[in-house]
């Protein structure tokens, strides 16, 4: 098979976001792995795009596979700096290396280019200055610290 393919899309910084994170809660072996969620207790969001913070009582909702490979779905609420309430969907993975994982799970400090650690967000909102987001799909790049995530936020044209 051969042609050639389009340029791929571009990825345009448009905010990070520091969350701070409560204990993890385990609910047990469920079908797919382990089930398991984290309190998202608030945070920061500050870019060139969007600029805010995380509303308390977001949660990230986890399936620890058997592969090794931890499902995310959070989903929470920035309020914008002119106090628009945007709603977040964050769907993704984090992997690495059995000893890497381990390390972040103690909580010690983990350097995000040793595993893998992305979600694809969704935003919902009907403030008519922040209607574009409904249109946006972004790429985070992710890194784990023991008590806060850190996502590196980039809108795909």
């Amino acid at each position: 098979m051969s042609g050639t393919f389009p340029a791929p899309p571009a990825l345009v910084p448009l905010t990070q976001i520091r969350c701070e994170v409560g204990q993890l809660v385990s609910l047990g072996q469920a079908k797919h792995g382990e089930r398991r969620y984290v309190p998202l207790l608030g945070g920061t969001v500050q870019g060139p795009e969007l600029n805010g913070r995380i509303v308390e009582g977001g949660v990230d909702w986890q399936v620890n596979r058997a592969d090794g490979v931890l499902d995310i779905a959070a989903h929470y609420v920035i309020c914008a700096d002119d106090g628009t309430l945007i709603e977040v969907q964050s769907d993704g993975m984090r992997h690495g290396a059995p000893e890497v994982m381990a390390r972040l799970a103690r909580g010690e400090a983990v350097a995000a280019h040793e595993y893998f650690f992305r979600t694809l967000i969704r935003f919902t909102t009907g403030a008519p200055q922040w209607l574009h987001l409904n249109k946006v799909m972004a790429l985070a790049v992710g890194q784990r610290q023991a008590n806060r995530v850190l996502l590196d936020v980039y809108r795909i044209t």
